[in-house]
């Protein structure tokens, strides 16, 4: 119990996790009855909560918000992110889907894409104390696509896929281990992703004349960032 009050005097600002969270229930390539999205819905969002009670993050984190269903949207996640910045240093977690550009957001009818991102940079570049982004991990297919958009809101570090990920689990779970038990950031990424696509190849072999299947090569996790930090740096 001393160790969150001693981050708290050891930062200039007290630390925050925003977790954007919306499965939809969807599959990539399968078509699903309602009642099956649904329930697939519930238990994914639900296991992502429990991994990040289970690995510590309401012990490491001052504050941890949690945007799912009806506030997976993008007026909501720019709201949270600028009533956050003033007062808190802010990691975001992205456990959505994604597309070229843009997040998925509830039930699959929301996107966050352009219009919420032009926003917050235009108020971010009038008052950079508005917004005090440090990292951003997510698990959004063709995440690498947004990847210059949050360093340019000014995130430290990024990840992304330049393509569909096929590997959300042991993504995520890995992920969470290795960033919250102090390893930093670019190995905490790239241990989780080199877990996943393990994995995978026992699934997915390669064709005639292919280095990695398609599906493994297209969920890469790529860092993008500044520099290197872990979830003790003050930076």
């Amino acid at each position: 119990m001393a160790w969150p009050a001693y981050r708290r005097q050891g930062r200039n600002k007290p630390l925050a996790l925003v977790v954007l969270l919306e499965n939809v229930g969807h599959i990539t390539g399968v078509r699903l009855p309602a009642a099956v999205m649904a329930v697939i819905d519930y238990l994914t969002e639900e296991y992502a909560k429990l991994l990040l009670r289970l690995y510590g993050a309401y012990r490491m984190y001052d504050t941890v918000v949690i945007l799912e269903d009806e506030q997976a949207t993008g007026p909501r996640l720019a709201e949270t992110l600028l009533r956050l910045g003033p007062t808190h240093k802010t990691d975001l977690l992205l456990l959505v889907h994604g597309h070229e550009g843009k997040l998925v957001g509830y039930r699959g009818q929301e996107f966050i894409g352009p219009e919420t991102f032009s926003r917050l940079l235009n108020i971010y570049r009038q008052d950079p104390r508005s917004l005090d982004l440090r990292m951003v991990f997510g698990l959004n297919c063709y995440g690498a696509s947004l990847s210059a958009i949050w360093l340019e809101l000014g995130a430290v570090v990024a990840n992304g896929t330049p393509g569909v990920n096929w590997l959300p689990e042991p993504s995520l779970s890995v992920f969470l281990r290795n960033w919250l038990g102090g390893r930093p950031y670019s190995a905490a990424v790239q241990h989780s992703n080199r877990r996943a696509r393990r994995w995978a190849r026992r699934v997915w072999r390669p064709h005639a004349g292919q280095v990695e299947h398609p599906k493994i090569a297209a969920s890469r996790q790529i860092v993008y960032g500044i520099k290197d930090i872990d979830i003790h740096s003050r930076t």
